[in-house]
C-alpha cells in the first residue's frame, strides 16, 4: 500500500498520475500548503525539505521498514523500478527517459513554476522577472516540440518522463504560453489528456482536496483539477 502526501500542484498530480498508470492501491493524504502542514515536523519526517509530494510504501520488499521518499522524481522512478514499468530496466532507452524526466525537475518545472511566480503571485509587479520566466518557459516548450517531432511520446514508449512533464503543461495559460505555437506539444498534450489514468488521478485529487478544502474558486478549481 502506498500514502501519497499531496497537494493540487502539478509535482502532486504527477505522483498520482503515476500511481494510476500503475494500478497501485493508494491512500491520498492531503497537505495543504496554504494552510501551513508542509511545515509539521510530522510531515518533515517524511520530507524534510518541507515540500510535497512525498510517498510511504508500506510492505515494501518485504522489508519490514516502509520506505519513505521525497522528490517527485525519486518518486517516479521509484514507483517505475519497483513495478517494473514506465521505465525501461537497462540500457540506453533506461538512460533517454532519465534525461527526460530530470529535464523537467530541472527545468519544465522550476522555470515554469517561477513564471507562476512572478506573473500572478508576487507581491509586487516586476516587468523583468515576467519576461524572463515567460520567454525562458516558452524556449523550454519549443525544446519539448522538437524532441515530439515525429514521436508519440516524450522517450519513445510511455513513460514517467510523459507524466511528470504532462502536469505543467497542464497550465500553460497561467504560464502565457498558447499550444497553438507548439502543434506537437498540442497533439500529446491532448492525447495525454485521454488517458482514463491521467483523468482518475485528477478527479480523485478534487474529490479528495478540493472538497475536503473548500477554499478554491471556479477558475482556479478549472487550473488545478480541470483537464482541456
Amino acid at each position: 500500500m502506498y500514502t501519497l502526501y499531496t497537494w493540487a500542484t502539478p509535482n502532486g498530480h504527477k505522483i498520482a498520475m503515476a500511481l494510476e498508470e500503475l494500478d497501485c492501491a493508494y491512500e491520498l493524504r492531503p497537505v495543504d500548503i496554504g494552510a501551513g502542514d508542509q511545515f509539521k515536523p510530522e510531515f518533515l519526517r517524511i520530507s524534510p525539505n518541507n515540500k510535497i509530494p512525498a510517498l510511504v510504501h508500506a510492505d515494501s520488499h518485504g522489508q519490514a521498514e516502509p520506505v519513505a521518499l521525497f522528490e517527485s522524481g525519486a518518486i517516479l522512478q521509484y514507483l517505475a523500478d519497483t513495478c517494473g514499468r514506465l521505465l525501461p530496466p537497462q540500457g540506453p532507452a533506461r538512460y533517454e527517459t532519465l534525461a527526460w524526466l530530470y529535464w523537467q525537475v530541472g527545468g519544465l518545472g522550476p522555470m515554469a513554476g517561477q513564471n507562476h511566480h512572478f506573473a500572478h503571485y508576487a507581491p509586487e509587479r516586476i516587468p523583468y522577472a515576467i519576461e524572463r520566466y515567460v520567454k525562458e518557459t516558452a524556449r523550454l516548450y519549443g525544446v519539448l516540440d522538437r524532441r515530439l517531432t515525429g514521436r508519440e511520446f516524450i522517450a519513445g514508449d510511455f513513460s514517467v518522463a510523459d507524466i511528470a512533464c504532462y502536469p505543467w503543461i497542464a497550465q500553460h495559460d497561467q504560464q502565457r504560453q498558447s499550444l497553438a505555437d507548439f502543434p506537437q506539444v498540442a497533439r500529446w498534450f491532448a492525447a495525454m489528456a485521454e488517458r482514463p489514468a491521467v483523468q482518475r488521478a485528477y478527479a480523485r485529487a478534487e474529490e479528495v482536496i478540493g472538497l475536503r478544502h473548500a477554499v478554491f474558486s471556479e477558475a482556479e478549481r478549472r487550473v488545478l483539477f480541470g483537464r482541456p
